[in-house]
């Protein structure tokens, strides 16, 4: 008997110094706190691990030093995703150029080493390796990762080019007008670098207790002691105190929360983002790709005479069909939505950035830019010109047979469950909403109108959206902003709250937001806040139970009722009610889950 005491009390004595050695460094780090004014649930955890220690009970010291050390660890992956999304955006810039040499030899070198004024070759499919200018070519190029604009430009003799735009159809010769470092794309990458770095830190939702929990703990100690002078009395308050409700209640709950909002597909990537989301009162939203389907479609189709929609949108896809270009794709994606024949067309010829011909059950089809179905039928497209009302519309002429045919009209359309989204936003308390893009200012304004978001701003640079997130939260707002692209990675960083929709890849959005929601559903943006809103009135519940309950058996324990082995019971009793409800947040909730060239389109 005498050896397998002396077996356990060793035993108990290299756990001692175990946690005495791990405990030394979050009770070091926790006075240091003290020392500089900061008040927080830390120094409950201090108390509980020097209580272990003066109890000679290591066990649950240590699963405090854990606990405690887990979140630290936790808070430093959050800082390192933070900076793997400024790696992902510097991985993804423009690495080569094609520089045009006097003997009109093409030189390979770097984006880097491209000076102004330099002239260089841009092909197909590749990345502008710096701000620019056309000098020659024609194609169509795609800014959507940096204006969200969802139409490739047209690029033509004139036209200004970003770093990081993605070159169409066709080969450019551009003029450098800016290096990389000074160039957009840098820009950008910049942006999203500042943006999580002056973040301001979050108040977590235990140590808003623990700024009164903890004194309180502190003058029972006092008062015990004073009218008892029994260190005993002191020690059993201390056990029956210990912070195991503040420090267990909040990761029990958010975890839960975390898996809830996962079965959904909705991926929260920090336990303070998902108690951030709950507190928002601002929503500020992208416009292409966030509210809007981030496509052209085609919207409404102008047939001419012994022509209607269908007959002339069956004979546009037939040609089309033998097209790569985006806008050829949608003319057919919408006649089969249709239900349309769609006859094989033959000799298809396709001009990049301008339109394709070819024969459709005998007749020869162009489809195209107004200057490309008037250069093949000269004057075909007279009768179309009533159609032809606005240079801003996206539009495709269709001809056969030197005869007009009809004006396809393309647009970008609104999520169908856009107004279910904003309803329950609504709803769900949010104050304030506005509309933030790169895309035109009319077309930002006709959204707004659409959906009865008041504030809307529209011709927005990644820089601009940065300011006005960033003076919201200067404010005091807290700030919900959603998108769903390269040029929404800064904004999303600087929000309090940064959610990317991912469901078509969300690239650096995704890696930039704190919450990715995986499908290509908007609506799952109020079923993140109420799982939010649920998880953290789940955690208040468990963390205010706890603490009445510790208050109880303190008073007791002051009074002499509760002797410290007796109380520590108490408290194992307590902790297990709280992780319980705490664990109700994992449980589903009801309700909670629930545009590529103008020239080609618009061109004479």
């Amino acid at each position: 008997m005498l050896y397998f005491l002396g077996q356990h009390e060793r035993a108990q004595q290299v756990w001692l110094v175990g946690l005495i050695i791990t405990g030394a460094p979050v009770v070091l780090q926790t006075a240091v706190g003290m020392l500089h004014g900061r008040f927080a649930a830390d120094i409950v955890a201090l108390l509980a691990i020097v209580t272990a220690a003066l109890l000679r009970e290591p066990l649950p010291g240590l699963v405090v030093v854990l606990m405690q050390t887990g979140g630290e660890a936790l808070e430093r992956y959050a800082e390192g995703r933070a900076s793997r999304a400024v790696q992902e955006l510097e991985e993804a810039a423009p690495r080569s150029a094609h520089r045009l040499q006097s003997n009109n030899e093409i030189e390979e070198t770097t984006a880097d080493a491209v000076k102004p004024g330099d002239v260089l070759l841009v092909r197909p499919g590749e990345l502008v390796p710096c701000d620019c200018v056309v000098i020659d070519g024609r194609s169509h190029v795609d800014t959507s990762r940096l204006t969200g604009e969802p139409v490739p430009l047209r690029a033509t003799a004139g036209t200004p080019l970003m770093s990081g735009s993605v070159n169409g159809d066709g080969l450019l010769t551009v003029r450098a007008t800016a290096v990389a470092r000074e160039s957009q794309y840098a820009r950008i990458v910049e942006l999203v670098r500042t943006a999580q770095a002056t973040k301001a830190p979050i108040q977590r939702l235990a140590d808003r207790y623990a700024v009164w929990f903890t004194p309180i703990t502190l003058l029972a100690c006092a008062v015990a002691y004073l009218f008892t002078r029994e260190a005993e009395r002191v020690l059993a308050i201390l056990v029956i105190a210990t912070p195991c409700p503040l420090i267990l209640a909040t990761p029990v709950a958010i975890i839960g929360g975390v898996s809830s909002a996962a079965r959904r597909q909705i991926i929260m990537r920090t336990g303070t983002a998902l108690e951030q989301l709950g507190q928002v009162r601002v929503a500020v939203f992208d416009k292409t790709g966030t509210l809007t389907i981030g496509r052209p479609l085609v919207r409404e189709i102008f047939p001419a005479r012994n022509y209607d929609e269908m007959s002339a949108l069956a004979l546009a896809a037939a040609v089309e069909h033998g097209s790569s270009h985006l806008l050829a794709r949608t003319v057919v994606a919408a006649a089969e939505a249709r239900g349309l024949r769609i006859a094989p067309g033959t000799d298809i010829v396709e001009a990049p950035g301008r339109g394709v011909h070819g024969h459709v059950d005998g007749k020869h089809v162009a489809v195209g830019a107004r200057s490309f179905v008037e250069q093949l039928f000269p004057g075909s497209t007279a009768a179309l010109a009533p159609f032809d009302t606005s240079e801003e519309k996206l539009r495709a002429y269709v001809a056969a047979d030197g005869a007009p045919v009809a004006v396809i009209e393309y647009a970008d359309q609104m999520r169908p469950q856009l107004s279910a989204l904003l309803s329950s936003l609504r709803e769900l308390g949010i104050e304030r909403m506005m509309l933030l893009s790169g895309d035109r200012q009319e077309n930002v304004q006709a959204v707004s109108e659409a959906t009865g978001i008041t504030e809307a701003y529209g011709d927005l640079l990644p820089e601009d959206k940065v300011r006005l997130v960033r003076e919201l939260v200067q404010k005091g707002e807290r700030t919900l902003m959603v998108g769903d692209g390269t040029n929404d990675a800064p904004a999303l960083s600087a929000a309090t709250v940064g959610i990317a929709l991912a469901g078509q890849g969300g690239g650096i959005a995704a890696e930039s937001a704190d919450i990715v929601i995986l499908v290509d559903d908007v609506q799952r943006v109020a079923s993140a806040i109420r799982i939010s809103r649920r998880t953290l009135r789940i955690a208040r519940q468990s963390i205010l139970a706890g603490l009445a309950l510790s208050g109880t058996g303190m008073i007791l324990a002051a009074l002499g009722y509760i002797p410290p082995a007796v109380g520590a019971l108490i408290q194992e009793g307590i902790d297990v009610a709280v992780i319980l409800n705490a664990l109700r947040a994992s449980v589903t909730a009801p309700g909670a889950g629930a545009g590529v060239g103008a020239e080609r389109v618009a061109g004479s």
